[in-house]
């Protein structure tokens, strides 16, 4: 199966709530053989409106830091762990982010192939990895399936406490240097 037929088929989703209040479906950007994915919570408003991951002001940030860190965002893959927006920008329920990492997350995983994935914030490392503390964390690589993760705060946590960015910052070269070892 190719990503465009994936993303077809979750442009039609009915399988959980999320799709009654969608504008579009956000299922991901990027090259199919991209080395590096990353993975945030959910679509906000500007992503809802254009059916494009991380292009507000989180966006924004996140695509200085892939910058600075000397990688090319057009050579990263990036999606979230549900594809439509949940209202008021809450959490993502369970039920919602299990039901798309099935029917789609794990199967975009398996297509890109990445050497690594950035989870990005809490949401995306709890539903992928398990673990939940972030500030104890974030730069670390674990290997879970046969696949190697990288946990990193959101974004959007930089944005709301500024003294995240350094850290932030340092992550993001960590996750590079991963993918310069292989």
């Amino acid at each position: 199966m190719k990503l465009q037929e994936l993303c077809n088929q979750a442009n039609n989703c009915n399988q959980c709530p999320l799709n009654e209040s969608r504008t579009h479906t956000v299922f991901g950007e990027g090259p199919e053989n991209a080395k590096i994915m990353l993975i945030g919570e959910a679509p906000g408003r500007n992503e809802d409106e254009t059916g494009r991951p991380f292009i507000g002001s989180s966006g924004k940030l996140l695509s200085e830091l892939i910058q600075d860190a000397g990688m090319d965002r057009s050579q990263i893959y990036i999606t979230s762990i549900v594809k439509c927006r949940p209202e008021n920008n809450r959490k993502p329920r369970k039920a919602e982010y299990s039901t798309c990492i099935r029917l789609f997350l794990k199967k975009q995983i398996e297509i890109i192939n990445p050497d690594i994935i950035g989870l990005l914030g809490n949401s995306a490392i709890y539903a992928l990895i398990g673990e939940s503390n972030i500030k104890k964390i974030h730069g670390q690589t674990y290997q879970v399936d046969g696949r190697k993760y990288m946990a990193l705060f959101h974004p959007a946590a930089a944005l709301y406490s500024r003294k995240l960015l350094p850290q932030l910052k340092e992550d993001m070269l960590k996750l590079k240097k991963n993918i310069d070892h292989n």
